[in-house]
């Protein structure tokens, strides 16, 4: 029962004092009546309940003296003392003593102050329960937002690129809304089918087209479409499910795309959900290692690795990419843990020997040995390079552990899988247990990004010959395109049997609007300026406008050879979080998201440089 309906004649409306001196001569003998009643009460209590103090002290005041004594106390042995049971009944009676005093105290109070009494306590166990390593996201601490430069852009001067940066708004407007009105709350769109498509990536984690897009929603402009999505995410984005996720597709899209959402925008709900998911995603470094599993139950903390992954093995690119979003999640939440978490990663990879200077895709968790020696700069191994350099950029060059790590496997990767087919095509090749097999993946196609964004931090005898790579692999990945018949490029393509950057086989030959090739289209621009990459950007248009497009959005297409596309009937998230936002900033100025304050995660959100303090090394872990 509440404190206040103790209290029947202090609380009467219509009265604006409640002090005693304003009762008439009757209800002074009642109130009387009421506490003495109440008192014989409480002495009662002290003879026939002995748990009773727990109960007033529960009450009436917040002490854990009390329940901390009676666990440890008569109840919790069986030697049942004699010495013991007096020293607990003089701790009842001392504590009923103390009980009854605050209990008088408190029936002199107006029921306001009491209900101001309440909330203050629970104001205090809250902040005690965060200071014992509790989750109470809603207690994170104070963060002066100031928004990096450059958030969003102004139109070019030049009017074809103008009219070409708003042919990609758009296209983006046109696969949002059909989003919106075929899925709203789905993961993703089947554009064809016109309905929701989920993914069994995120467990039973909704709105991922949302949340994927809310960076490339505000970089655009379209506000109005922001908004929307982000009364969604306040009111719908639920991570409380009893499901598995991939922990790095979660990180990379999710996490990754509520810290961008947040840094652009402002908006603390940003924040507070990518700290709420990222505290759940932390029972996934639970192993001997501190490797973290692929898959973890959202709820029971409980993770596992994909089964096909040689023999219970960790990949490569997932737990290499976590982190520019971890680092992002320590600065957001002053938990360290985050932080730690991936420098750890780190050092269990120093420790093991590389064959060939040279990073296998696999890593068992619990003995921290390497599985298969399969290497690949494309799928299970891309991002873990991306993310050394960029760990390096986005401490604003003060990560010298992660440059070092980068620049010699760049080295090893030159050395051992980057080859130049017959005609001249430089490739990237994969690397299975020291034999080459000369494919190259369409997300290898990223590496010629990564490797421009790179070659300025390199040996100044090595900037330029970084550069040459980084054009030639450009060159390489658009001549996959321009290969097939749809001029959009296969999943995988081959420079053996006499063939060059061309498919081979039938399940390579599929489009999924993937982003990699315009992505390093979009670095090759901004660091050289030379045309043609807008005009291959502009080439990638036009294929998605003819055999991409359909009434309900964007589809993929299952084979890039044939001379009319047989859809797959899947808007993939990252079309509108990737693939449209690198065609956009192809066409905007330098200064729209520049390079020097912005450092772009696996998914294109673009997470800002922390910025070096005068008195600190930030990105430095204790």
């Amino acid at each position: 029962m509440p404190v206040a309906t103790l209290l029947p004649f202090t609380a009467t409306p219509n009265r604006k004092s409640a002090s005693p001196t304003s009762f008439r001569l009757t209800e002074k003998f009642i109130l009387l009546l009421v506490f003495s009643a109440f008192i014989t009460l409480c002495f009662g209590a002290i003879f026939f309940l002995p748990d009773s103090s727990k109960l007033l002290s529960g009450v009436f005041f917040h002490s854990s003296a009390v329940e901390t004594n009676t666990r440890t106390g008569p109840d919790s042995s069986d030697s049942g003392s004699a010495g013991n049971d007096e020293r607990v009944l003089a701790k009842i009676r001392k504590d009923h003593e103390k009980a009854l005093i605050e209990a008088k105290d408190t029936l002199q109070k107006r029921p306001d102050e009491i209900k101001q009494d309440i909330i203050n306590a629970k104001e205090k166990v809250a902040k005690e329960s965060v200071g014992q390593g509790g989750k109470d996201v809603n207690n994170l601490p104070f963060v002066e937002y100031q928004r990096p430069p450059g958030t969003t852009g102004h139109e070019p001067l030049d009017p074809e690129t103008r009219e070409r940066r708003a042919k990609v708004k758009e296209m983006m407007k046109h696969a949002w809304d059909s989003y919106r009105r075929y899925a709203w709350g789905s993961n993703e769109l089947r554009p064809v089918s016109k309905q929701g498509h989920s993914s069994n990536l995120f467990g039973s984690i909704k709105g991922a087209t949302i949340v994927d897009a809310l960076d490339t929603l505000y970089i655009m402009e379209m506000f109005e479409e922001f908004d929307a999505a982000t009364d969604w995410v306040e009111k719908n984005l639920d991570f409380n499910v009893n499901a598995e996720v991939s922990v790095f597709e979660v990180n990379i899209r999710f996490v990754g795309g509520l810290l961008s959402a947040y840094y652009l925008s402002g908006k603390e709900v940003f924040r507070r959900k990518a700290v709420e998911l990222g505290e759940k995603l932390l029972p996934a470094f639970k192993t001997p290692t501190g490797i973290p599993w692929a898959l973890l139950n959202l709820k029971s903390g409980i993770g596992r690795n994909w089964p096909w992954a040689s023999g219970g093995s960790s990949i490569l690119a997932e737990y290499g990419t976590l982190h520019l979003e971890f680092m992002h999640l320590s600065k957001l939440s002053g938990n360290p843990d985050f932080a730690q978490k991936v420098m750890n990663i780190r050092k269990v990879l120093n420790r093991l020997d590389k064959p060939q200077g040279l990073y296998p895709n696999y890593l068992n968790p619990n003995s921290g040995q390497w599985g298969q020696h399969h290497v690949s700069v494309g799928g299970l191994g891309d991002s873990f390079y991306e993310y050394l350099l960029k760990a390096w950029l986005m401490s604003d060059k003060t990560d010298e552990e992660g440059k070092k790590m980068y620049y010699e496997a760049l080295q090893a990767i030159e050395t051992n899988l980057m080859r130049k087919s017959s005609s001249g095509l430089t490739y990237i090749a994969e690397w299975k247990g020291g034999l080459l097999e000369h494919k190259m993946g369409h997300l290898t196609c990223f590496a010629g990004g990564m490797i421009a964004l790179g070659a300025d931090g390199a040996p100044s005898d090595k900037t330029g010959h970084q550069m040459e790579q980084a054009a030639e692999i450009a060159r390489t990945c658009h001549e996959s395109y321009a290969r097939t018949a749809l001029k959009l490029g296969p999943e995988a393509f081959r420079f053996d049997g006499g063939v060059e950057a061309i498919a081979t086989r039938q399940n390579e030959k599929y489009f999924i609007l993937r982003p990699e090739v315009i992505e390093t289209y979009m670095y090759m621009w901004r660091f050289t300026h030379d045309p043609k990459y807008r005009e291959w950007g502009w080439e990638a248009i036009q294929a998605l406008e003819q055999h991409c497009k359909v009434e309900g959005g964007y589809s993929g297409i299952r084979d890039v050879y044939a001379s009319t596309p047989n859809h797959d009937d899947v808007q993939q998230s990252f079309y509108l979080a990737e693939t449209l936002k690198y065609l956009y900033l192809l066409f905007s100025d330098d200064d729209h998201l520049p390079f020097d304050h912005w450092v772009f995660n696996t998914e294109a959100h673009p997470l800002p440089v922390i910025k070096k303090d005068k008195t600190d090394r930030p990105n430095e872990v204790e």
